[in-house]
């Protein structure tokens, strides 16, 4: 009898680690309320069909390459919004601490003749320095962070005039290598290519050595067959996308740039014991701190990643613009940023998102955008489009986690 219940037990295991498997476990896992990705996936797919039938330049390789680009700066912020929201927090002064690093950057490079890396370290180090003292301020004081950050915006404002002084612009040299970077500079198609294979095989390796601890613990994992599927899946679509790209241009460096740094956060939250302090702190603090976890370590952590990818963020913009104004960080920046992350799939609640979101979540807002300029329509309708798509993200993300709520309570 105990030999029959094995084998039914094994049968049942084979069946969950095939293809039939993987997919049931996608349903189920979404008719408890954890939809993942695939609002997002939708979402972007029905707004570039309504702006392609509106306009068939939309989807054009040109525009399309012009959207990556424009895409990666407030990505890189967007990355940093991730991690204050995983905890619960929240930053309001990163579009602030954009245009301040830009104009930091400008006055160093070009002002005091610097070299352009020690520009941008000092750019960095002063984002950094910022999140230290917004985690100090919230861990030792108790300040709410969205007192903290939005004394930050208007703050740091002021020292971004000051320092651009009475000019109130710079232009940054357009045969300087930063601004070469973020206009000029694309990857070769074979190294391109190359990417999309390594990406294809870091995606297989990473699920095969995972699947293997599974199995030797004693649990299901992915198939074999589902992991080759999988990676031949992603191959396939970055091959097209880097053939698609390279009817014009191809694929900037900045965006390559971009989304390294999200894969790399990715890595650090999923696969890493800050990543999964990260989570548990979102989830539950109190439960965090009695589980030995150092509660006030991961609060001061993001507060630092996420003004650190701010300072990033406004170096590439100000490269991309050649210039650091007084508008550099301003107007829709900062709720961009915010939008992103959230339309991504970040849970305001905290415990839930991951670094892919801010990539899905910046080419939904640059989308809507992109679409509404070839349309030739005012940028007021922008403002409520975007808005209407970032309330029915919080829409979503409410209604899954009364689900998730219900589903485990029965």
């Amino acid at each position: 009898m105990t030999a029959v219940t094995t084998d039914r037990q094994d049968e049942r295991l084979r069946q969950s680690e095939g293809l039939r498997g993987a997919l049931s476990d996608v349903v189920e896992r979404a008719r408890g309320g954890d939809l993942g990705v695939i609002p997002v996936v939708v979402g972007l797919i029905v707004i570039w069909s309504v702006f392609q039938a509106l306009n068939p330049i939309f989807l054009s390789s040109a525009n399309l390459v012009n959207l990556t680009l424009e895409s990666a700066a407030v990505g890189v912020i967007a990355l940093g919004i991730v991690c204050v929201l995983l905890v619960g927090q929240i930053d309001l002064s990163v579009g602030s601490v954009s245009g301040l690093s830009g104009a930091v950057l400008a006055v160093l490079f070009v002002g005091q003749g610097l070299p352009v890396w020690v520009a941008i370290a000092a750019s960095v180090l002063m984002g950094a320095v910022i999140g230290w003292v917004y985690g100090q301020l919230f861990n030792r004081f108790g300040v709410p962070s969205f007192v903290i950050t939005l004394a930050g915006l208007l703050a740091f404002l002021g020292f971004q005039l000051y320092v651009l002084g009475t000019k109130g612009s710079i232009n940054l040299p357009f045969d300087s290598g930063l601004v070469n970077f973020a206009q000029l500079d694309f990857v070769p198609a074979w190294l391109s290519y190359t990417f999309a294979v390594i990406a294809a095989g870091w995606l297989f390796a990473g699920g095969y050595l995972h699947a293997r601890q599974r199995r030797k613990a004693g649990l299901s994992a992915r198939s074999t067959t589902t992991l080759v599927v999988r990676s031949v899946a992603l191959l396939a679509v970055l091959a097209f996308v880097v053939w698609y790209l390279g009817q014009t241009r191809g694929v900037g460096w900045m965006f390559v740039f971009f989304v390294a740094l999200v894969l790399i956060m990715h890595y650090l939250l999923s696969r890493t014991k800050w990543g999964r302090s990260v989570y548990a702190v979102g989830g539950n603090v109190e439960a965090a701190r009695r589980a030995g976890i150092n509660v006030r370590a991961v609060y001061t952590s993001v507060f630092v990643l996420c003004s650190t990818f701010a300072a990033v963020g406004g170096i590439l913009a100000a490269a991309r613009l050649a210039a650091a104004n007084q508008s550099s960080g301003a107007g829709d920046v900062n709720l961009n940023a915010i939008a992103a992350a959230v339309i991504g799939g970040t849970s305001l609640f905290g415990g839930r998102g991951t670094a892919f979101g801010a990539l899905l979540g910046i080419i939904v807002i640059q989308s809507i955008s992109s679409g509404l300029t070839l349309l030739n329509l005012d940028s007021s309708i922008r403002f409520v489009v975007t808005g209407a798509v970032l309330l029915l993200a919080v829409i979503v993300d409410s209604v899954s986690r009364r689900s998730r709520t219900s589903h485990g309570r029965a």
